[in-house]
């Protein structure tokens, strides 16, 4: 199929055309007519399948069929909620270069940066409003942003808005408004919450689901490195010798892991920056723009920073530290293998990180190979002494979403795989079974 079957307008088409797209992706062939119709959508597809434009290019498209004469003050017609700053500048760039033949006006909101920019856009007129919850209620409560006119709303990357919290923020905005609306929803996992929070929004909605529920894409190539924690940074250098690796995004835990990483990079002279909630918005910015540029080869950054990092060709993601949320390593290891490409996972495991990769495979359905010839390879006897010392302290993984944990929750070592006694265990693609989709 081609875009020019999707009975787009001609601006539109000329748009994509200059962006150079042919074809529209298995999610945007199913989406832009269902949105067209002014349906619902509720649409479940991992990171990197081009949502974005799914819901971008018809939501122009309606826009500007119904508006495009209109004349005085322009109230906000559409508004995407999203949760990253990162990816709020994405989604407003992709309306700009989709609807650049239009007369739509758009604006992106978030928080980290002064107001007056934003609030004088708002004053001029905006017909599609890109925001993060936190800035769109400030500004909701100082008056500068009225909802009651919104046709279309869009809530994006749902999960992790339950992951960072925001779910509260997401509830108090879709009370502000009209009840007769169009809502699309996205999400690349559906956690129960998730799932309960669709139901009370959408009024019939046809359901796109172009993988697997919490499935990881199958072209990125997984592999697990079992280290003890003080050889991870060994492990990182040792792997980056390998000049092939031309730019890789290494994700840990928290910010002054990112730093850290950094500063230990620099060291060797390895081009290296860190993109994390602490930095400015210029700052982030010009290290993402310098890391897609490959000016900077290694991005250091956290799980809330990356949300919405889009970058061509990107083939290799490490994840110096594995997170205490499973989901979050779809989101982690889908910022490879994207638009059709293949891609490459390293993830480090030591013995209290056991249990969070039990959680990840058990939520993904594949045992992820072992990569066992490294010089830092850890025995299974320390791995299970670190996974049991771990049990012993009763160290529980931190709360999802401001809830408390179950500290009852045992780790499940009986999955834990012997050392098959040296060879590459690893690296290479792994094409165990996956989980069947889910149906309405």
């Amino acid at each position: 199929m081609l875009f020019e079957d999707l009975n787009l307008i001609e601006p539109i088409l000329k748009a994509l055309q200059a962006e150079g797209y042919t074809n529209p992706t298995p999610i945007q062939e199913q989406s832009i007519p269902t949105i067209l119709t002014k349906r619902d959508l509720l649409g479940c597809a991992q990171t990197g399948t081009g949502k974005t434009a799914a819901f971008a290019i018809p939501m122009l498209q309606l826009l500007n069929n119904e508006h495009q004469n209109v004349k005085g003050p322009r109230p906000i017609k559409a508004l995407v909620l999203t949760p990253t700053r990162e990816l709020a500048i994405q989604i407003e760039e992709s309306f700009k270069a989709y609807g650049k033949n239009l007369s739509l006006r758009h604006l992106v909101i978030f928080g980290g940066v002064g107001q007056k920019a934003q609030t004088d856009a708002l004053h001029r007129g905006v017909d599609i409003l890109i925001a993060t919850p936190g800035r769109l209620l400030d500004l909701m409560n100082q008056g500068f942003i009225n909802l009651k006119d919104v046709e279309i709303f869009v809530l994006d990357e749902a999960d992790r808005m339950l992951d960072m919290g925001f779910i509260h923020d997401v509830k108090k905005t879709i009370a502000k408004l009209p009840s007769k609306r169009q809502t699309l929803f996205f999400s690349a996992t559906m956690p129960a919450e998730i799932q309960k929070l669709a139901d009370t929004i959408l009024t019939n909605p046809l359901k796109v689901e172009v993988t697997p529920v919490s499935s990881t894409a199958e072209k990125i190539e997984q592999s697990i490195y079992y280290v003890d924690k003080n050889d991870k940074k060994n492990l990182l250098l040792h792997i980056l010798k390998d000049k092939s690796i031309a730019t890789a995004l290494v994700f840990t835990r928290t910010k002054h892991g990112a730093d850290r990483i950094v500063k230990d990079l620099i060291k060797v002279g390895v081009k290296a920056e860190a993109i994390h909630g602490n930095k400015s918005q210029n700052a982030r910015q010009r290290a993402l723009t310098n890391f897609k540029a490959k000016i900077t080869r290694i991005l250091v950054a956290t799980d809330i920073a990356a949300r919405g990092i889009d970058v061509d060709e990107l083939t290799h993601v490490i994840n110096y530290e594995l997170p205490n949320v499973p989901e979050t390593y779809v989101h982690r290891i889908g910022r490879t293998g994207r638009a059709g490409n293949s891609g490459i996972s390293f993830s480090f495991c030591d013995g209290e990180e056991k249990e969070f990769l039990d959680d990840i495979e058990k939520l993904i359905a594949i045992k992820i190979p072992v990569q066992e010839d490294h010089p830092y390879a850890m025995s299974w006897q320390s791995l299970m002494s670190g996974a049991a010392a771990a049990k012993a302290k009763g160290k529980a993984k931190p709360a999802r979403g401001g809830r408390p944990e179950r500290t009852e929750h045992k780790p499940n070592l009986s999955g834990a795989r012997k050392p098959a006694g040296g060879g590459n265990g690893g690296n290479r693609r792994f094409s165990g079974s996956r989980p069947k989709a889910k149906t309405d």
